[in-house]
C-alpha cells in the first residue's frame, strides 16, 4: 500500500555480505514464491534480491493477497479504478525486475479487509498454492516485526496466514480434499525468508550492484508517492522523480552499502 519510509526495504548493513555459494541470492534453477499483502511490498522489501533471482533463471511466483484498492487521497479516485492502476504498476515493477506478469497471482481481496476474510478458507487457498507450485523457497512478511504487529492490518493477516499455510502444506491430513480431488501432494518448504524483520533480521543480501534497479522498480508505483497519492497522475515530473530517488538513496546507505534484510527460518519457522 502507501510507502512508509520507515519500512522501505533498502535496508543497510555496515559490511558487505560474502556472496558464497548456497546463499539465497545465488540460487539457480529453483522455484521461489513470494507472498505480499499489497502490490508493492515485494518491491520495497526485496526487489534487489528478486532481480538477482530472476537473472539467475529461477522460477518466481508473486502471490498478492489484496488488490490495494483503497490507498489514495484523491477525492475523484474510485476503488475500481485504483485496483486497475495498482495492477498495472505492479506489472511494470515486475517487468523491471525481469518477472513476467503471468507470474503474478492475484488473490483479489479488498485492501484493508484481509483480516475479515474467512481464516480457514484463506489458509486452505494458500496451502493449495504452496502444494501446487512446490517452492524451494518462500518469502513472506515477518509477523513479529513491530510495524506488522501494531500497524498494518493486511500485513498481520498475510504474515500469519502464510506461516500457517506453510505448516499445513507439509501434512497430508490438512485439507485432504486437495490431494483427493486436485492431485496436490503435501509439500515441505525447505527454506523461508521473512522480510520487514526489523531487529530479528539474521540474513542480509548485498544489493550494491542493483540498487538503482530497485529504485526504478519502486518508482513504478507512482500512485503511492506524492504528488500522485494526493491527486492522481500516471507519470512523474523528472525533478520530482529525481528528488524521490535522491532521498531514498540517502536514507538507504550506511558505510557505503545497500542491503536487503530477512529473518531466515527452516522447519516450523525456526531460526
Amino acid at each position: 500500500m502507501r510507502l512508509s519510509i520507515l519500512i522501505f526495504a533498502i535496508s543497510v548493513l555496515a559490511l558487505a555480505q560474502v556472496q558464497e555459494p548456497g546463499r539465497l541470492e545465488n540460487m539457480r534453477g529453483k522455484t521461489v514464491m513470494l507472498f505480499t499483502p499489497h502490490p508493492d511490498d515485494d518491491t520495497f522489501c526485496c526487489a534487489g534480491t528478486l532481480y538477482k533471482l530472476a537473472k539467475n533463471g529461477n522460477q518466481i511466483h508473486i502471490v498478492i493477497y489484496t488488490n490495494d484498492d483503497k490507498g489514495s487521497y484523491d477525492p475523484d479516485m474510485t476503488s475500481e479504478r485504483l485496483a486497475r492502476i495498482r495492477m498495472h504498476e505492479e506489472e511494470e515493477a515486475c517487468r523491471i525486475l525481469g518477472i513476467a506478469k503471468e507470474s503474478i497471482l492475484w488473490l483479489q481481496y479488498h485492501d484493508g479487509m484481509l483480516e475479515y476474510a474467512n481464516p480457514r478458507d484463506l489458509v486452505e487457498q494458500v496451502t493449495g498454492l504452496i502444494r501446487k507450485y512446490r517452492p524451494d523457497v518462500v518469502l513472506s512478511v515477518d509477523p513479529g516485526a513491530e510495524s506488522v504487529r501494531w500497524h498494518k492490518t493486511d500485513h498481520r493477516m498475510a504474515a500469519n496466514n502464510t506461516m500457517d499455510a506453510i505448516r499445513a502444506a507439509e501434512w497430508h491430513l490438512y485439507f485432504p480434499n486437495q490431494r483427493l480431488h486436485d492431485g496436490l501432494e503435501p509439500w515441505r518448504v525447505p527454506e523461508e525468508y521473512y522480510y520487514y524483520a526489523g531487529k530479528d533480521a539474521n540474513y542480509f543480501v548485498n544489493i550494491d550492484d542493483v540498487a538503482e534497479i530497485k529504485l526504478n522498480a519502486a518508482a513504478a508505483h507512482v500512485s503511492q508517492f506524492p504528488p500522485a497519492v494526493e491527486k492522481y497522475r500516471a507519470d512523474w515530473e523528472p525533478a520530482a522523480l529525481e528528488k524521490l530517488k535522491a532521498e531514498l538513496r540517502q536514507m538507504g546507505k550506511k558505510d557505503g552499502h545497500y542491503v536487503e534484510e530477512f529473518r531466515r527460518a527452516t522447519g516450523f519457522n525456526q531460526e
